[in-house]
């Protein structure tokens, strides 16, 4: 049995995570000795460690849950982690292929926008955004093509 200070240190995460991955059900509830400090088993380590590599492959705590429940599950199996993986994978990629188009949009504002002392009803990036609100109720529209109404503000 380690107290939580130990746990954290070994692990690389705060005491305060360790918590907060006893209160969302991640580890189990720690035993307290007649000082009432918690004290874990051995196994939380691994728990913990298991719990920040699934957060750096992208799974939210959400996903981590799922995956500890199948990993618990004995009629589980490889192909039902995979199919959380391959799941996990296609949002990603999704995600990225979002944030692409947004950041090409935002390239697009910042290369019209001269930066000049021009008053802010003139700026370009005000306006394109202005003119994106209105032409359309879904802002996200206006990202997936990656470009903006940059109308009369544009000099392109």
């Amino acid at each position: 049995m380690i107290t939580i200070g130990k746990l954290a240190a070994r692990s690389g995460v705060s005491a305060d995570t360790v918590r907060f991955y006893e209160r969302e059900g991640l580890l189990a509830p720690a035993a307290r000795n007649a000082a009432r400090y918690r004290l874990y088993e051995e196994d939380a380590l691994r728990r913990i460690r298991f719990i920040r590599r699934a957060q750096e492959c992208g799974f939210s705590l959400a996903d981590i849950a799922q995956l500890l429940e199948l990993r618990a599950d004995r009629r589980a199996c490889c192909g039902d982690i995979r199919s959380v993986a391959v799941e996990k994978h296609r949002m990603l990629k999704e995600r990225i292929r979002t944030l692409s188009a947004m950041s090409r949009a935002l390239e697009h504002l910042i290369a019209v926008c001269e930066g000049s002392e021009r008053p802010l009803d003139a700026c370009p990036i005000l306006g394109a955004m202005d003119a994106a609100d209105r032409a359309t109720p879904a802002p996200r529209a206006a990202v997936r093509g990656a470009r903006l109404d940059l109308g009369e503000h544009s000099k392109v």
